[in-house]
């Protein structure tokens, strides 16, 4: 089985003479693999470093600008030879020696299989609420979506990616049918560099990421279920308030308050169900074009 690891990297050049001499140690004994970098745009050096180095085992992608890890997997994905594709960062922070542990378990029948991380990072309070949360919407087991992760090729060509999604792989694959399987891995603290999603305006996206990938694997599969049942359940609200304030109109016991309510239940019913119609329109016309695709 081939097996290409897929290096994303931007501005990394500090981190690669002890990354690269690495690999060279890793490939001695694992002559079944190759690497691919993918320079992400960056304006550091890291381009010209890697062309300091020439190794059989070794290629390289460049984009002309940063585009993000996201795409940075894809094209590296186009480029790979392997069966299986391992994403291994370029900051040094996981150990090539867990490498064969990942490719093992796929070896074994799963079509993902992702790291859990041990040992000691800046957001393990942060990571561990969003893994919770990722745990309990997309109904996973494992403890970790965003460490380093091995897969069959044929996974990434066959779920959806959009910018960010990469931390999404997982979900995106485990929805699509494909087995998971976890293995712990050592983290190692950065020698170089900083983090490239330290700001904490990432938490944010990643709540808004986390909400629109479930938004595509549930509501987007039978909108006008989801929408539709919301918009006929405020319909009949509003009818049944209606009611309610005739009668009391007749008591002799007008309350504005109650026509205006009615009013908002009516609308926002039909609103609610021409969204699910729309996204049944979408919806049709996404499956027509993924047939045409196929």
């Amino acid at each position: 089985m081939k097996v290409t690891i897929l290096v994303p990297a931007y501005n990394e050049a500090a981190n690669l003479p002890s990354l690269i001499e690495e690999f060279d140690h890793f490939i001695k004994a694992h002559k079944n693999y190759e690497v691919v970098f993918v320079d992400d745009g960056s304006d550091d050096g890291t381009a010209k470093e890697l062309e300091n180095y020439k190794r059989a085992y070794l290629r390289y992608v460049r984009h002309r600008h940063n585009r993000g890890k996201t795409q940075a997997i894809i094209s590296g994905s186009r480029e790979a030879r392997g069966d299986v594709i391992v994403v291994f960062d370029a900051d040094l922070q996981y150990s090539t020696e867990d490498i064969p542990k990942l490719v093992d378990l796929i070896v074994q029948g799963a079509d993902v299989a992702t790291g859990w991380k041990q040992g000691k990072y800046e957001k393990k309070f942060v990571s561990r609420i969003y893994n919770g949360w990722a745990r309990k919407l997309f109904g996973l087991r494992i403890h970790d979506m965003n460490s380093i992760k091995a897969f069959r090729k044929e996974v990434i060509e066959d779920i959806p990616l959009r910018k960010e999604w990469h931390r999404y792989i997982v979900a995106l694959a485990h929805d699509a049918g494909y087995r998971i399987a976890e293995v712990k891995v050592k983290l190692r603290p950065r020698r170089y560099g900083i983090p490239k999603y330290q700001h904490k305006s990432r938490i944010l996206v990643g709540v808004f990421d986390l909400l629109a990938v479930k938004f595509q694997l549930s509501f987007m599969q039978k909108p006008l279920l989801y929408f539709g049942t919301i918009g006929l359940g405020a319909i009949v609200m509003g009818f049944v308030v209606g009611v309610i304030a005739l009668i009391l109109r007749f008591l002799g016991y007008g309350y504005r308050p109650l026509l205006y309510l009615v009013i908002l239940m009516i609308i926002s019913g039909i609103l609610f169900f021409s969204l699910g119609l729309i996204g049944e329109s979408i919806r049709a016309v996404l499956d027509r074009l993924e047939k045409r695709s196929s």
